[in-house]
């Protein structure tokens, strides 16, 4: 456990690092550009242009970064106050001072956070601006004092260390040893660490004295996976080698390394196969005197030879690099694949513990989705399932039905929890990471994934292929949602609780709408909005801690700045009436790398909640509506937008 919980602090700091790095990645390459083509010995040497060299990665490219720091932890008062405490160490010191925005320019953002948190509420009204700038002022004047006096220096003798380290691995010829190091790390998700922390910073340095840097293509090489992946392609089995040549081509030009880590994860020896590619590449590199001007971001081959320095040596050494690697890792993955004796891959599963391993939703989890299943013929009835059947498949269901019934196709469409789809399932719609239960309760339906259910393409791909199949001319039109399927609406009413006495003002209450709310994340405003209808009597206090269980099993947000927090199916139970409170967030809290700024605390009880849910989906599908309601500046306002939806 200890273990876990280091690798899964050192992959939350090299996430931050990348956080830093990544969206000023234009900015590199522009300044990279700018020293390959004008500086003395570049392509194209201009003494004029070449004077914007130094200013670029002295000061432009540290203090975008320190910005972005403060920004993350402090929105853009946190960026302004990070900037001015990185102007301390860039002025303290003589080299580009990228490691100390990385520590000046989070440290200003969460000194200017807290001193915030400090003083809120007690500021007199009419002084808020002239205490938020004076604050920010003194408190950035202080940190860049202090950066200029302590952490510049300290960093200065740090950077000095380290370039000396790699000065030292080149001259013994020892660099290609990083590999055992880094070829695993990418795989585990540590790259990030190693890659912003260390490799980027010192490569700059290097670009700054010799117009290149081997330390670019450390680890962005994408010569040992493609090795890999043409091993499967030629000697893997099943889904595995079905899949390895799409796999190759988003790898190799789309500069996705992460698509060749499950394939990796599938037969752990594989990791000897990039480890060997990896020092043959670097020390093909090393040999033949290859680097790159500024980082390549993606890891493509594209990309790549877009920050190659123009000239025919350079090339020659970076192809050549990428070549040797490529054909490693090629014949030492076959002969792994060749001589193993396991059974067939399931890519599917490797790609499921890749994406556990990661933390969160891979970008490429798609890739190895199951197959869907065969295209029903006569289809009179599309499911939507979630674990529940009260929120999220309720809300994609009232959309998809409504673009059902505009198409003019007679279709019914219902929703209800996993656990309750029917056997006879023609075709089963659930969000991505429910998918797999839903194959395995009902494997012969066709099931389609969505991320977003508020606006999926896939539901207009679905409609056209209905519409392809002429099922609007077999059956009757069912207009009622809500038909006599398990666990949709399929109920008897609570003694003391009569459905059509529980009406919309009942379910969603002017007291029950917050505006302007701010969470730090989005466990936060779970529990806020759990507490809330405990509060107004809608749940039992245990529902709370259900809501927060809902989400961790796959997120409640619902796309288009939506997310609906609901509770277990297990915690229906919990529910005394069905209700709602809505949170408004202008800001936004991060929901799985997704902004949500609208919450809706649900709690549903004997399907009483459908119809005003299905309101609420339908406006909340529609981009326009969602930014009337963030800036509603009443609870009426709000609901009356949400009315509409019912009319």
């Amino acid at each position: 456990m200890a273990h876990f919980n280091i690798k899964v602090a050192v992959q939350k700091f090299g996430n931050f690092l990348s956080s830093m790095v990544m969206p000023n990645i234009s900015a590199f390459i522009a300044w990279g550009l700018i020293t390959a083509l004008f500086i003395p010995s570049g392509f194209l040497p201009n003494e004029s242009l070449a004077k914007m060299v130094t200013p670029m990665v002295t000061f432009l490219l540290p203090l975008l970064i320190g910005y972005t720091g403060g920004k993350l932890i402090h929105d853009h008062r946190g960026g302004v106050v990070g900037a001015i405490a990185t102007m301390g160490v860039i002025v303290g010191s003589d080299i580009p001072m990228f490691l100390g925005a990385m520590i000046m320019g989070p440290f200003g953002g969460y000194a200017i956070k807290k001193f915030d948190q400090l003083i809120e509420g007690k500021i007199k009204a009419g002084f808020e601006m002239l205490v938020n700038n004076f604050s920010a002022g003194i408190l950035g004047g202080l940190l860049s004092i202090l950066s200029f006096l302590a952490i510049g220096p300290a960093v200065d003798v740090f950077t000095g260390w380290l370039v000396a380290g790699v000065d030292w691995l080149v001259g013994t010829g020892l660099l290609p040893l990083t590999s055992i190091l880094i070829e695993p790390a990418k795989v585990l998700f540590l790259n990030n660490a190693i890659n912003h922390g260390v490799l980027s910073p010192i490569g700059v340095e290097q670009v700054k004295q010799t117009g290149a840097s081997i330390l670019f293509l450390l680890e962005s090489n994408p010569g040992p996976g493609i090795g890999v992946l043409l091993a499967y392609c030629f000697f893997g089995k099943g889904t595995a080698k079905k899949s390895a040549p799409g796999a190759a081509i988003i790898h190799f030009f789309g500069g996705i390394h992460e698509i060749y880590f499950p394939y990796i994860l599938m037969k752990p020896m594989l990791f000897l196969a990039v480890i060997l590619g990896g020092m043959s590449g670097v020390f093909t590199l090393v040999l033949l005197g290859g680097g790159l001007f500024a980082p390549a971001s993606p890891g493509s081959i594209l990309a790549i030879t877009a920050v190659t320095p123009h000239n025919a040596g350079a090339y020659i050494a970076n192809f050549a690099g990428v070549i040797v690697a490529a054909l490693v890792s090629f014949i030492v993955g076959a002969f792994i694949l060749k001589t193993g004796k396991q059974s067939e891959e399931n890519i599917e599963d490797a790609a499921k513990k890749m994406q556990e391993m990661k933390g969160k939703k891979s970008s490429v989890a798609d890739v190895f989705a199951s197959d869907p299943g065969t295209m029903p013929k006569n289809v009179s009835k599309i499911i939507f399932a979630c674990d529940a059947g009260m929120g999220s498949s309720a809300m994609g269901a009232s959309l998809l039905r409504k673009k059902v019934k505009e198409a003019g196709l007679n279709i019914a469409v219902t929703n209800t929890a996993i656990s309750n789809i029917p056997a006879d399932a023609q075709i089963v719609i659930t969000q991505e990471e429910l998918t797999p239960r839903a194959q395995n309760k009902v494997p012969n339906a066709y099931h389609v994934s969505v991320d977003n259910f508020l606006s999926s393409p896939e539901y207009d791909a679905l409609l056209a292929r209905l519409q392809d199949d002429g099922t609007d001319e077999l059956h009757e039109i069912v207009e009622d949602a809500e038909e006599k399927v398990p666990g949709v609406r399929e109920h008897s009413i609570e003694p003391g609780i009569n459905e059509d006495e529980q009406d919309d003002n009942e379910l969603l209450r002017e007291e029950n709408v917050f505006l302007n709310q701010q969470f730090a994340n989005k466990e936060e405003a779970i529990r806020f909005a759990g507490r809330a209808l405990f509060n107004a009597g809608y749940v039992k206090e245990s529902y709370i801690e259900a809501m927060i269980a809902r989400d961790e099993l796959t997120s409640t947000y619902m796309g288009n700045d939506v997310a609906i927090p609901h509770g277990t199916e297990e915690a229906k139970k919990d529910v005394l009436k069905s209700g709602f409170t809505v949170l408004q967030i202008p800001d936004g809290v991060d929901f799985d790398g997704q902004k949500a700024r609208l919450i809706f605390g649900i709690a549903g009880k004997d399907g009483t909640h459908l119809e005003i849910l299905s309101g609420i989906a339908v406006t909340c599908s529609e981009m326009e509506n969602i930014e009337k309601m963030v800036k509603a500046t009443s609870a009426r306002e709000l609901m009356d937008i949400i009315n509409v939806g019912n009319n």
